[in-house]
């Protein structure tokens, strides 16, 4: 879910079903818009030589859709044995209980209301399906149940909405908190450092090479973004409508709907640390 139409400063890139590493295939999802830039990443997962596969955000109850995705799996010769969230917005998981149907699986998440099986996800579980492994990595911020995978063999993360692959993401409050985001972003920042995390395989958008590099963008625009908050709150623009107007003027009309939950969030962290007076937000 984007809340800005474009990243100024990185090229707008393909978004195309297919092989984007040598462990993770994209289907994308029919459901292009303006909030899912040209659809949901449908990500399958699967070492090489294995006839097991993982499947991240189905996506849409779209049945031609799902289908597809069971399709290109079996056609690489896998069975999909599990099926994942990055969280629970509809554009990635409306579709999973079909989907879990279709493919017989369980689906694991870190909200327990998404859950179909015994097993959740928790911080620090390694999930392994013939051999490929998974670390989760709990990442809210953009709701509370976000979480990222990270994929050690490609040197790669599944990010879900965390990160895009073109324009930045919405902190959706009150569910998402952007304290929590930002240290989600550092989270991030570290497995490009410590672990070697280069590419970014987002929830919609194109595939991205340089992790360490469109994290720390999103660290600098969301500081950017909070001074100014800040100071058109400190110039009278007191309510969150007014603020959107007045600081997201460049972006599209049709985004200031999910710009104003941003700006909520803004709003609320700088109360809570009494840059501003504490906001009705």
């Amino acid at each position: 879910m984007t809340e800005a139409a474009a990243l100024p400063g990185r090229p707008r890139g393909d978004v195309l079903s297919g092989p984007a590493t040598a462990r993770a295939v994209n289907v994308l999802a029919p459901n292009a818009s303006p909030m899912t830039l040209d659809g949901t990443n449908t990500w399958i997962l699967s070492e090489p030589g294995s006839d097991l596969a993982v499947v991240v955000d189905p996506g849409p109850l779209d049945d031609v859709h799902l289908r597809q995705v069971i399709d290109t799996a079996e056609r690489a010769g896998k069975r999909i044995a599990l099926t994942l969230l990055t969280h629970g917005h509809p554009d990635h998981a409306e579709g999973a209980a079909r989907f879990a149907e279709l493919t017989r699986t369980n689906i694991r998440a870190l909200d327990p209301m998404l859950r179909l099986g015994d097993e959740g996800l928790e911080a620090g579980h390694v999930i392994d399906v013939g051999g490929l492994e998974l670390r989760v990595v709990p990442t809210p911020g953009h709701t509370a149940d976000s979480l990222c995978l990270h994929l050690p063999a490609d040197r790669a993360v599944l990010t879900g909405d965390t990160v895009l692959g073109r324009g930045t993401t919405v902190v959706a409050h009150p569910d998402g908190r952007l304290g929590d985001y930002l240290d989600s972003l550092r989270r991030l920042r570290s497995l490009t450092v410590d672990d070697g995390v280069h590419t970014v395989l987002p929830g919609h958008g194109p595939v991205l090479e340089d992790a360490q590099g469109a994290v720390e963008f999103y660290l600098a625009h969301r500081a950017h973004r909070l001074a100014q908050v800040e100071t058109a709150v400190e110039n009278g623009h007191t309510t969150p409508s007014d603020v959107v107007a007045h600081v997201y003027a460049d972006v599209d009309r049709s985004l200031w709907p999910a710009a104003e939950l941003s700006v909520r969030a803004q709003m609320q962290y700088l109360g809570e640390h009494g840059l501003i007076d504490t906001p009705q937000v």
